[in-house]
C-alpha cells in the first residue's frame, strides 16, 4: 500500500548542473634544472626501456571545493612520481614554467588539490628496464617480450590540466588518455 501511495505522488530528482571539465596535457621536461628535471636513466646495449601505460584516471572533480561561479582557463601543473607498482607515490605543484605560475596562487588552491586527490587514484602498468639476450633488441616500447629479466622503475612524470568555470559550470576538459 506504501508502494502504491508513492507512485500516485510525481517524484521530484536533482540534476547537478556543475558539469566539471579537465584538459590535461602531457609535458615535457625542460633545461636542467627546475621540478621538471629528470635524470635519464642509462641503459645498456642489451637493455630497453617499457614506458609506463596508465590504465586508471578519474578525472579531476572540483565539486564544492571552489565556490566561484567564474574562471577564466586556468592551468595546474603536477609532477607525477609513480613508484614502481605503478601507484601514484606522490604529486607535486609544478610553478617553474610560465604556464603553470597558476598553481602557486591562493586563490588556486583548490584546482591544485581537485588534482592531486585524482592523480592519487590514477593507476599505471609500470615503467620497467627489460634485460635482453646479447644481440636482441626492444621491439616494442610498450612491452618487454622476449627479456631475460625485467626490472619495474619509479618514474617521473609532468602533466597539466586546465580548469574553467563559466556561470557556475565547471569545466574539466581532458584529453591525453
Amino acid at each position: 500500500m506504501l508502494v502504491a501511495g508513492c507512485a500516485g505522488h510525481q517524484q521530484l530528482t536533482t540534476v547537478d548542473t556543475r558539469a566539471e571539465n579537465v584538459n590535461l596535457q602531457r609535458l615535457r621536461s625542460e633545461g636542467d634544472g627546475g621540478a621538471g628535471a629528470v635524470q635519464p636513466y642509462q641503459l645498456q646495449p642489451s637493455q630497453g626501456y617499457r614506458m609506463p601505460q596508465l590504465y586508471n584516471a578519474p578525472d579531476p572533480a572540483l565539486g564544492d571545493r571552489d565556490p566561484r561561479r567564474e574562471l577564466a582557463p586556468t592551468t595546474i601543473c603536477l609532477q607525477v612520481v609513480v613508484d614502481a607498482d605503478g601507484r601514484v607515490e606522490r604529486s607535486l605543484a609544478l610553478l617553474d614554467r610560465a604556464e603553470c605560475r597558476a598553481g602557486g596562487l591562493p586563490e588556486n588552491a583548490p584546482l591544485v588539490e581537485a588534482a592531486q586527490a585524482a592523480v592519487a587514484m590514477w593507476r599505471y602498468a609500470p615503467a620497467a628496464v627489460c634485460d635482453y639476450p646479447a644481440g636482441s633488441a626492444q621491439k616494442d616500447r610498450s612491452d618487454c617480450a622476449g627479456a631475460d629479466r625485467i626490472e619495474p622503475v619509479p618514474v617521473s612524470l609532468l602533466y597539466a590540466f586546465t580548469f574553467e568555470i563559466v556561470k557556475g559550470k565547471q569545466t574539466v576538459q581532458r584529453q591525453g588518455r
